[in-house]
């Protein structure tokens, strides 16, 4: 079960008296996530738009393009599963790789991963794929792209940070 620590505010520590933090454990499933509409779209399309005005702008690490202008994504690859009882929105973002044995289709993956993350610091769970039947290898990326230790492990090298950060700047 994941846990999180909760700082407890006693009753002595509102009034300006200093003593020990309490700390409780909190069960994931304790937490309140926010809604839709408290993160300012009001149903899954209107955030699924915003996704996608995001991803349209990322530059392929090869080309002048864009993943858009290169059909790497399209408004149709990327879905917004109806959130229900205060769960976390799934977002499901697919991409097509420009040739079937891309050797940066890691790389485009993770630069969609840090640019939705970085652009809504609310939860979202975010589960990014090849597209099915696109690339070799497409099973041992999916994999890398998804696994929340290998990201951190990627964004942690400067050469590959500085190669991220070129791709997702916005131009002026």
């Amino acid at each position: 079960m994941l846990s999180f620590f909760k700082k407890i505010r006693t009753e002595s520590e509102s009034e300006g008296r200093v003593n020990t933090v309490r700390s409780v454990v909190v069960g994931i499933d304790d937490v309140v996530h926010p809604s839709l509409a408290e993160m300012g779209y009001s149903n899954e399309e209107d955030l699924k738009f915003a996704i996608f005005d995001l991803l349209r702008t990322i530059k392929d690490p090869e080309k002048p393009q864009t993943l858009e202008e290169l059909n790497v994504v399209s408004e149709d690859m990327v879905t917004v599963y109806k959130v229900e009882n205060g769960l976390v929105p799934v977002v499901r973002i697919e991409f097509n790789p420009t040739v079937p044995h891309c050797s940066l289709a890691t790389l485009i993956g993770l630069t969609i991963r840090i640019k939705i993350q970085r652009h809504f610091p609310q939860i979202l769970k975010l589960d990014i794929y090849i597209k099915k039947g696109t690339h070799a290898t497409e099973d041992e990326i999916n994999k890398q792209i998804n696994d929340r230790e290998r990201v951190s492990a990627a964004c942690d090298n400067d050469n590959l940070r500085k190669l991220l950060e070129d791709c997702i700047k916005e131009d002026d």
